[in-house]
């Protein structure tokens, strides 16, 4: 795969594998990328940002507080600009940083700025590598979306031997090929999603609904976008932000979904339904406010429509996506629902304390039409809707 234009921030931190980060920018000039340099001030100790300018033939800036060339903001212009920023090498610090939040220099604060992928390639001791504050902020850094490379092991700058060592450059190569080919997957791809609860009011102030809070919905809506689809999220009542990029329609009730997915279910390649719809509703909401009488009150509840079980009677050649929530018989219970629902894919889960509503992670069953049945282990909701997607891209 050549590179194509593919414009990369090549971000170097202070880390005596800094030198490496020369050979590894031409590597990335000969595979037809084009490139920018960005340091920290301990990165450009170790190689000058002259040595970049003159060996590389690209711009590098150091300290955001220079006098621009134009004044853009270059943190805001170079973030916008990059279709992908390249950590590398990325100490223990720099990792800290952006798990934290913390925008202190020119590196940290165009990180925090983009919207582009970002993918750190680590290189310290071995000690550092392992200490758990640095592991800990490794998944955080992992869960807010971002990419990081494993090391290699081997001979140190410090005359150890260990983890932690900057990985080859053709490996960061394919890395980086992996990460721009991931971007595209879904590329010209429509993809409807829904996510979140519906409420099923049955007075003025009063409502049958589910603890879901969308999350997974939204993080697979992003993932797929970042993977270049085009995205149409449907959802109920929920708390978490929409990423920029996709077009969302709230809801509020399952017959009010039904209608929102029915109108764009026509016009995408791929449906993915992971919200939570309820089953049940009142026939007639009451107009006024139930009040407590003297005896227990009775609800007559209908089933709401079923959206999946629809789709599946209509999707011709798209691919359909259901969720099924268990409480036991996993297995058998989600072969149940993809046969009678006519599914190409179900991600079936337990309700757990760890999984399920409201939790940050999630394991799951992955079960397809064709009978292959795929394991994800308990891990975080970001990565089993890459996971899901991966599985999507192969099929679509």
């Amino acid at each position: 795969m050549n590179f194509d234009g593919s414009k990369i921030l090549l971000c170097v931190s202070g880390s005596i594998a800094a030198y490496k980060a020369v050979y590894l920018g031409r590597e990335l000039l000969r595979n037809g990328a084009e490139i920018r340099i960005a340091m920290t001030e301990n990165g450009a100790k170790f190689v000058t940002p002259l040595t970049f300018r003159a060996a590389l033939s690209a711009p590098v800036i150091v300290n955001q507080l220079d006098e621009p060339e134009k004044f853009d903001m270059e943190h805001i212009s170079w973030a916008r600009w990059a279709d992908l920023i390249l950590v590398a090498p990325a100490t223990a610090n720099i990792i800290a940083k952006v798990a934290a939040g913390i925008a202190d220099d020119f590196v940290s604060t165009t990180i925090l700025a983009t919207k582009s992928p970002v993918a750190f390639v680590p290189a310290m001791n071995t000690a550092m590598l392992q200490n758990p504050a640095t592991q800990r902020n490794i998944r955080i850094a992992e869960e807010l979306g971002y990419y990081v490379m494993q090391t290699d092991s081997g001979a140190l700058a410090c005359g150890e031997e260990g983890e932690g060592r900057f990985p080859e450059v053709s490996q960061i190569i394919d890395f980086v090929k992996y990460l721009l080919v991931e971007g595209k997957k879904l590329a010209e791809k429509k993809i409807l999603i829904t996510a979140g609860p519906t409420r099923e009011f049955i007075d003025p102030v009063r409502f049958l609904s589910n603890p879901s809070s969308g999350k997974t919905g939204i993080l697979i809506a992003d993932a797929a976008r970042k993977m270049g689809a085009d995205v149409t999220l449907v959802h109920g009542p929920i708390n978490i932000p929409i990423p920029d990029g996709i077009e969302s329609i709230s809801v509020i009730s399952a017959d009010e979904m039904h209608s929102a997915v029915m109108d764009n279910f026509k016009n995408c390649d791929c449906a993915i339904m992971t919200a939570a719809v309820a089953d049940f509703t009142v026939p007639k909401k009451s107009d006024a406010k139930i009040k407590k009488g003297d005896g227990n009150l009775k609800l007559e509840l209908v089933q709401t429509k079923d959206i999946l079980a629809e789709l599946g009677k209509i999707k011709g050649e798209k691919f359909l996506i259901g969720f099924a929530l268990e409480t036991e018989n996993i297995e058998e219970n989600a072969r149940k629902k993809l046969a009678s629902k006519n599914l190409d894919m179900i991600v079936a889960n337990l309700q757990s304390k760890n999984t399920g509503f409201e939790s940050d992670t999630n394991e799951a069953l992955l079960l397809f039409a064709d009978g292959e049945i795929k394991k994800i282990p308990l891990t975080s909701k970001r990565k089993l809707a890459k996971e899901i997607l991966r599985e999507l891209s192969k099929r679509i």
